[in-house]
């Protein structure tokens, strides 16, 4: 509308005889044209946005159902955790690990921050520290509030050690699938609700006993975690923020 009708009024309320008449004949050829092909454009921009919506879906419904992590290769492991992402209310964007960014595969929003993710589909590898130290670097060069790092197979223990109180969360291919599995069951206005609120990063325990206490809404670990706000110790669950359930320190 802008185009075809927007520019030709431009001319016209100059005032010139000239201008108001150079403004009729371009409403009159060229900009009908090339409006009907900006407006082409943009549904053809919009069609492959919603195919590759669609896609996202599929791929992350089919793998709630049957976890095949190790099947899927770089491109679909990806979309699989950007749907992940945007299931639990993130506005997410696809950067591509390839490009001048680096490391960094998606680029997440929500509530006025800006975290950065990237996805390691290495079957046979640990991630290692060398590879969370170049995110962490990222992470402070983009001014960026969080990094994540989400892998299919493991981490080294000096990654996790290294990560170990920072703004960095490290998820496992057994703890995505648990995860994917949570948002998979909840349902849609419960999972959005559940990411209204940024993470609240804090160093996890090494370890747990067998006696130790379990999240009491998945039944997954639970790690020492300190209130920002009241500076009051609690534990909750590993998997946060996809679960949120916590239990008071002993």
């Amino acid at each position: 509308m802008a185009i075809r009708y927007g520019i030709p009024w431009y001319f016209e309320q100059s005032g010139s005889a000239f201008s108001k008449t150079f403004g009729k004949s371009l409403a009159e050829g060229p900009l009908a044209m090339f409006a009907w092909l900006a407006l082409l454009l943009c549904w053809l921009g919009a069609g492959l946005s919603a195919f590759k919506r669609q896609q996202r879906a599929s791929l992350f419904d089919s793998q709630a159902n049957n976890l095949q992590l190790a099947a899927l290769d770089w491109r679909q492991f990806e979309r699989l955790v950007a749907e992940w992402f945007h299931r639990q209310g993130y506005q997410v964007t696809e950067t591509g690990g390839g490009g001048p960014d680096g490391g960094i595969d998606l680029t997440l929003r929500k509530n006025g921050r800006t975290e950065i993710v990237q996805c390691k589909q290495w079957r046979r590898r640990q991630v290692p520290v060398a590879t969370v130290r170049e995110m962490w670097g990222l992470m402070q060069h983009h001014r960026a509030d969080a990094v994540w790092i989400v892998c299919i197979g493991e981490f080294t223990p000096d990654a996790a050690n290294f990560a170990a109180g920072k703004a960095i969360r490290l998820v496992t291919g057994k703890e995505l699938g648990q995860l994917v599995q949570v948002v998979k069951e909840a349902t849609g206005p419960a999972v959005v609700s559940a990411a209204t609120s940024p993470p609240q990063f804090a160093a996890p325990t090494p370890s747990q006993d067998a006696g130790s206490p379990v999240c009491p809404k998945c039944s997954g670990k639970l790690v020492e975690r300190r209130n920002r706000r009241t500076g009051e110790d609690f534990l909750g669950c590993e998997s946060y923020p996809a679960c949120r359930g916590t239990l008071a320190t002993p």
